[in-house]
C-alpha cells in the first residue's frame, strides 16, 4: 500500500494553481507569453514557499507540446514528465550533495549538447549556495553565455552566500513567506477534498504553527491525521490539534495578563501550575503572550483599528496598563523565549519571565476619578471592566466636588537666600462644618500649574537633581538633562542627541513622579530639540573632576622631592597615574 503525502499531492502543477508570489508569476507569465525569455533566474525565500515548485512549472511552460506559455497544458506527455520527475531533459540537481568543481564541470560539459526531447534543457539547481567557490568559478563563462538550448533555475534559503558575480547573472526573485489566512485557506481546501473534517480552531493552530511555510503546513496536517486518526468520522478538533502542538488554549493567556494586571502573584503561579498539567510548549506560551501584548498596544495606541479578541480581554487590558507597560513586557516576553534554553528548566524559565513582568509593574498615580482607565490603574481590570460596562450607562448628575487645597511650593536643596514660603493653608472644614463658598476667581489646580517652583533656573538645576532620591536609569536621565524652563505645568528640559535613548517613556513617568513632591504638582516633561545649552550633573560632575585631577597633578609635580627625583635621576611621570583622593576607586 502506497501513500503520497499531502505536500507531494497537492503541489501545484500550474501557475494559477500556486498560493501566494503573485509577484513572481505574473514577472514570469510576462516572461514566456512575450518570448522575453532570460537565460539565468534565481528563486530565493525561506523553506517551503514554493521555490523548486515555480522553478518546475517554469521548465513545464518551456517545453509544453502545445507551445511555450504561461500555461502548461499538463496533459502532454512532457507535462506528465515532469509533473511525475522523470523529464530527460529538466536536470535537478541537490548543490548540497554536488559541491564540488568537478561536478560543476560535468554539468558544463552535458549543457553543450542539444536537449533528447524539448526544445530546452532546463538545469534546477536546489540549494545553490552549498556550492563551493571554485565550482562558482568554473560555471561564471557558462552561466553568463550558456548555449540557447539552456536554461538556469537557482533556488536558494541563503542568497547572502552566493558571490556577487552569479547574482548579477541572473534575475533574482524573492518569494514571501505566507501569511496565516493564506495558509488555512489552502489547508481548508485540502481538508474539503480529502472528506475530513475540522474545526476552525484546529486550521488556525496549523496555520500558526507552519510559521509562513505552507509545505510545513502541510507535513504537520500530515501529523494531526495520523495523531487523531480523522477520516469521515472523526474530525481535527481545535483540542487534539492543541494536545498534538504543545500550544495553550489563548484563554490561559489571558488569565496570565489578568494576574500580572492585578498584581496577584499567587493567581499567577497558580495558573502557571494549572499550564504544566498539559507539558506545554513554554516557548510557544511566551509567544502567546507576546501576541496578545501587541494586540493590546495596538488597542490603546490605535482604538479605530478592530482588534481579535482570541481569547483575551484587550479591552480591558488596553485599559488597566500604561502602554509603556505593555512595551516592557512584550521584550521581557521576547527576551525571556530567547534565554529559555539557559534556564535550570524551561518552566522555571518562563515563570522567572512572569516574575520579571510582575516586578516591573509599577505603581500606578495621576488617576482621573470616573475614568475606566484610571480605575484599572488602581485596581487592576476588575476596576476597568466595571468602568467600561458602566460608561454606556447614563450617569446621574452630581455635585461639584471642591477642589483640592493648593500644596505649598518645595524649596529645592541649593545653597541660594531664603525665600518667603507661602503661608499654609488651614485643613477644609468638616463635611458637617462646611458651608457653601463661591468659587475663588482661579482654580486651585491652575494656580499650583502656573506657579513656578522657587529658585529653580539653569544654574541650580544640578544641585536641585542631585538632591532628588533617584536610582537607576530614572537618575541617569535627570543627571543627563539640562534646564530650559518652566510654564503652565510643563517642565522644558534638554538632551544630548547621544542620551536620546533614555526618553523612554517610563522613565520619563517616574521622573515626573518624582518631581510631583518638590513642584508642588507633577509636571508634564518635554524635551527640545536643540542642543543642551544649560550644564547638566553629569557636565557639572565631569567639569569639577577634572578640575580636581589638574590640581592633583600641578600640586604633585610642585613638591620638591617629586622635582628632585626628576632632576638628579631622571624620574618621569608616567600618564594618567595620579588620581584625587575624591576620585579613587
Amino acid at each position: 500500500m502506497s501513500y503520497l503525502v499531502l505536500a507531494r499531492k497537492w503541489r501545484p502543477k500550474r501557475f494559477a494553481e500556486l498560493v501566494g508570489q503573485e509577484h513572481v508569476v505574473r514577472a514570469l507569465s510576462n516572461a514566456l507569453d512575450s518570448g522575453r525569455v532570460h537565460h539565468a533566474y534565481l528563486f530565493t525565500g525561506t523553506r517551503g514557499v514554493g521555490k523548486t515548485t515555480i522553478a518546475r512549472i517554469f521548465a513545464k511552460s518551456l517545453n509544453c507540446e502545445r507551445g511555450t506559455g504561461a500555461d502548461p497544458c499538463g496533459e502532454c506527455e512532457t507535462c506528465q514528465a515532469i509533473d511525475a520527475g522523470r523529464y530527460i531533459d529538466l536536470l535537478e540537481i541537490d548543490a548540497a550533495s554536488n559541491t564540488g568543481v568537478d561536478n560543476v564541470r560535468e554539468l558544463i560539459e552535458n549543457a553543450q549538447y542539444m536537449p533528447s526531447r524539448g526544445r530546452y534543457k532546463v538545469y534546477l539547481i536546489d540549494e545553490v549556495h552549498m556550492l563551493s567557490k571554485q565550482a562558482f568559478n568554473a560555471l561564471l563563462k557558462t552561466l553568463e553565455e550558456p548555449p540557447e538550448h539552456v536554461k538556469f533555475l537557482f533556488a536558494t534559503t541563503d542568497p547572502e552566500k552566493l558571490l556577487v558575480t552569479v547574482l548579477s547573472r541572473c534575475l533574482q526573485f524573492n518569494l514571501k513567506r505566507l501569511d496565516e489566512d493564506q495558509i488555512s485557506g489552502q489547508i481548508t481546501k485540502i481538508l474539503g477534498a480529502e472528506g475530513i473534517a475540522v474545526e476552525p480552531g484546529a486550521v488556525r493552530q496549523l496555520a500558526r504553527a507552519a510559521d509562513g511555510s505552507l509545505r510545513d503546513g502541510l507535513s504537520l496536517l500530515d501529523q494531526a491525521i495520523a495523531y487523531t486518526g480523522a477520516n469521515g468520522d472523526n474530525a481535527l478538533t481545535d483540542a487534539a490539534l492543541a494536545s498534538m502542538l504543545g500550544t495553550v488554549d489563548r484563554t490561559r493567556v489571558g488569565a496570565l495578563l489578568s494576574a500580572l494586571a492585578d498584581g496577584d502573584g499567587k493567581a499567577l503561579l497558580d495558573e502557571v501550575a494549572t499550564l504544566a498539567e498539559i507539558s506545554p510548549d513554554w516557548s510557544g506560551v511566551l509567544d502567546a503572550l507576546a501576541d496578545a501584548l501587541h494586540r493590546v498596544q495596538v488597542k490603546q495606541l490605535v482604538p479605530a483599528i478592530d482588534v481579535e479578541a482570541n481569547g483575551v480581554d484587550v479591552d480591558v487590558l488596553a485599559a488597566a496598563l500604561r502602554p509603556e507597560v505593555v512595551q516592557l513586557w512584550y521584550q521581557m516576553a521576547l527576551n525571556g523565549r530567547r534565554d529559555l534554553s539557559l534556564a535550570p528548566s524551561a518552566r522555571a524559565g518562563f515563570e522567572m519571565s512572569l516574575l520579571r513582568m510582575l516586578a516591573f509593574r509599577p505603581a500606578e498615580g495621576g488617576a482621573v476619578a470616573g475614568d475606566a482607565s484610571a480605575a484599572a490603574r488602581r485596581t487592576g481590570p476588575a476596576a476597568a471592566r466595571a468602568a467600561l460596562e458602566g460608561a454606556s450607562a447614563t450617569k446621574p448628575a452630581r455635585a461639584p466636588e471642591p477642589p483640592p487645597p493648593r500644596p505649598a511650593p518645595v524649596k529645592p536643596p541649593v545653597a541660594q537666600a531664603p525665600v518667603p514660603q507661602a503661608p499654609v493653608e488651614p485643613p477644609p472644614p468638616r463635611a458637617e462644618e462646611s458651608k457653601p463658598a463661591p468659587a475663588p476667581a482661579t482654580p486651585p489646580a491652575a494656580a499650583a500649574q502656573t506657579a513656578s517652583p522657587v529658585d529653580l533656573d539653569a544654574a541650580t538645576w544640578p544641585d536641585f537633581v542631585a538632591a532628588l532620591d533617584l536610582r537607576g536609569p530614572v537618575k541617569e536621565l535627570a543627571a543627563s538633562a539640562g534646564f530650559v524652563g518652566w510654564s503652565d505645568g510643563v517642565l522644558q528640559l534638554s538632551l544630548p542627541p547621544a542620551d536620546d535613548h533614555l526618553k523612554a517613556p517610563f522613565l520619563v513617568s517616574q521622573l515626573a513622579t518624582a518631581l510631583a513632591a518638590p513642584f508642588g504638582v507633577q509636571p508634564q516633561i518635554r524635551f527640545g530639540t536643540a542642543q543642551v545649552v544649560a550644564e547638566t550633573l553629569h557636565a557639572r560632575n565631569e567639569r569639577q573632576r577634572d578640575e580636581r585631577q589638574a590640581a592633583a597633578e600641578s600640586a604633585f609635580l610642585a613638591d620638591p622631592q617629586v622635582q628632585r627625583l626628576m632632576s638628579q635621576h631622571g624620574a618621569k611621570l608616567v600618564p594618567d597615574s595620579i588620581r584625587h583622593y575624591e576620585d579613587q576607586e
